[in-house]
């Protein structure tokens, strides 16, 4: 007789076996093979690189896409897919030649057939890019592009040559180039995955996609005909990358010390006086098994004020006077001191940090810790015991709560409100958030990039002005230093324009960054850079 239960059973457990099966097939792959791992406990949502604003999905589609052009090591631009190019126009048109043997990862869309790019395909990734039906928030990087009878000027004048116009002379265009919002890719598989692209990536780059379990782990496989050559090697060196996703940093700090993982970048408060001495260093018990690079980053840390208004709530921070003594009231150096073991500089100068051109040394711009005038400040406008509430995610919440002291202690009521780091992203995107604690990067190497965040026309969420920044003054300062070709005749004015952002107080600069990446030993060539980009082309693995 047919044992209906029994039978239930049986495949249950066969089901199991085999998905038992498949995870240690994965784990035995990782370590038979040549297998880069890392762990990114903020969580990828994307692989299309349209998306990729922030630094966890920049580094996992830096592995899959290439663009026009790159950055190396020192921040220069050099070629990618464009072997060469010329500006001609007075600096407002740009010719690319493109290489013939960059192709796209072999997918099932091109029927077996090995796609080339054409200059075709860059028209088509960079009018999708702005098309306002997709939303991307990389939008904005084409702002200064000519859009002539509603049509952007990107044109493919044969199969290897791409031009681009623009409305203006705009210095920093080449370096925006290098932004993977500006990645190339295939119509046919957007066309073919329609919203699923974002999990069936096809790209040109060093790794091609494999394997996604969202939430567990995403895998990444050497592309067998990636273009680029070191020493007549073909690169990449490793077979795959293997990216993990445990939210807690405790757990994933524990794994990696157990030698699971390869990489770790940055630093948690719940580990890094185990890891670090008090003058930032490696401890010696790790020594044996990892190594520290640590260099200065292009990144500045700060607390955000949407000075907007917010629907359906009163918001505190539009008040300038409020913002003003909030600057005031931390005390950067202290901060540094013992929640990061000093690691980072103070940030009392503006939003364009340390190490990059028009970075004023002098702290005339910015704001120092003066507690006795922020408590001034807030009894002079009526602000005592005004509640602000802080958004920030769980990685931060030890500085948010060292703010939040400091901020009590000057009479305000500080509520913390920790999210997830996607959640968090939208929420900031669509102007929810009254303070919010965040980071702006270097995409590229100009103070131009810093400025970008407060132009009034990059209101998010088209583009990263979060805060609702907007002045005429800045705008048109903006504008005049975007038509001078020479860095030396723009440094004065990305000056002022940083003095300005500091008069309104949209933010409150924390620190500026440094780069601390802490590598397992048996990973060489991996190289470090000011803008953190995760470049695997290179690594080797003992």
């Amino acid at each position: 007789m047919f044992n209906k239960e029994k039978y239930s059973f049986t495949f249950l457990a066969f089901m199991l076996t085999l998905l038992f099966s498949s995870c240690m097939k994965n784990i035995t792959d990782d370590e038979k093979h040549k297998i880069f791992r890392y762990n990114e406990s903020s969580g990828i949502v994307s692989l299309d690189p349209a998306f990729a604003k922030d630094l966890p999905h920049i580094w996992a589609c830096n592995q899959l896409y290439n663009g026009l052009v790159s950055l190396d090591a020192n921040l220069k631009i050099v070629p990618a897919i464009a072997h060469s190019w010329n500006i001609q126009d007075s600096g407002k048109t740009y010719t690319f030649n493109l290489r013939n043997d960059v192709y796209f990862h072999d997918n099932q869309v091109f029927n077996g057939i090995k796609r080339k790019v054409v200059a075709s395909d860059f028209v088509y990734s960079f009018n999708r890019l702005v098309d306002p039906n997709l939303a991307s928030p990389g939008t904005w990087v084409f702002n200064s592009v000519k859009i002539e009878s509603n049509v952007y000027s990107f044109k493919a004048l044969n199969d290897s040559m791409f031009q681009i116009k623009l409305k203006e002379s705009f210095p920093s265009f080449l370096g925006i180039l290098t932004m993977i919002y500006a990645s190339v890719i295939p119509e046919e598989a957007v066309i073919f995955y329609g919203e699923n692209f974002r999990k069936n990536p096809v790209g040109t780059g060093p790794f091609h996609f494999t394997y996604w379990k969202e939430g567990l782990k995403l895998v990444f496989r050497k592309n067998p005909d990636y273009f680029e050559f070191s020493d007549n090697e073909q690169l990449p060196y490793i077979d795959g990358v293997a990216i993990n996703f445990l939210i807690d940093r405790q757990t994933a700090f524990l794994d990696f010390v157990k030698g699971n993982l390869d990489f770790m970048s940055g630093i948690d408060a719940r580990y890094k006086d185990e890891l670090l001495s008090r003058e930032g260093s490696l401890r010696s018990k790790f020594q044996n098994k990892i190594y520290l690079e640590r260099q200065p980053f292009l990144n500045t840390e700060y607390l955000g004020f949407y000075v907007d208004s917010i629907a359906g709530k009163i918001n505190p921070v539009q008040n300038i006077q409020l913002r003003k003594a909030i600057n005031y009231a931390v005390d950067r150096i202290k901060m540094l001191k013992f929640l990061r073991n000093g690691i980072g500089k103070p940030g009392i100068g503006g939003m364009i940090p340390f190490g990059m051109p028009g970075h004023d040394t002098t702290g005339e711009i910015g704001y120092s810790y003066q507690p006795h005038l922020a408590a001034s400040i807030i009894r002079a406008e009526n602000l005592l015991n005004t509640e602000i509430t802080i958004t920030t995610t769980a990685e931060y919440v030890d500085l948010a709560k060292f703010i939040q002291s400091q901020l009590t202690n000057v009479g305000l009521q500080v509520r913390i409100d920790v999210s997830p780091p996607a959640a968090m992203r939208q929420s900031r995107a669509k102007g929810k958030l009254e303070v919010f604690r965040s980071s702006w990067v270097a995409d590229y190497p100009d103070a131009e990039n810093y400025l970008a965040m407060f132009y009034s026309k990059n209101f998010a969420p088209n583009g990263p002005n979060y805060t609702h920044f907007k002045s005429e003054d800045f705008d048109s300062l903006y504008e005049m230093a975007s038509k001078l070709p020479e860095l030396s005749d723009r440094i004065g004015l990305y000056r002022q324009m940083d003095s300005l952002i500091m008069s309104d107080a949209p933010v409150v600069v924390l620190f500026y960054d440094e780069v601390l990446r802490f590598v397992n030993n048996r990973v060489t060539g991996f190289e470090s850079n000011p803008v953190n980009i995760l470049d695997l082309r290179r690594v080797k693995i003992n």
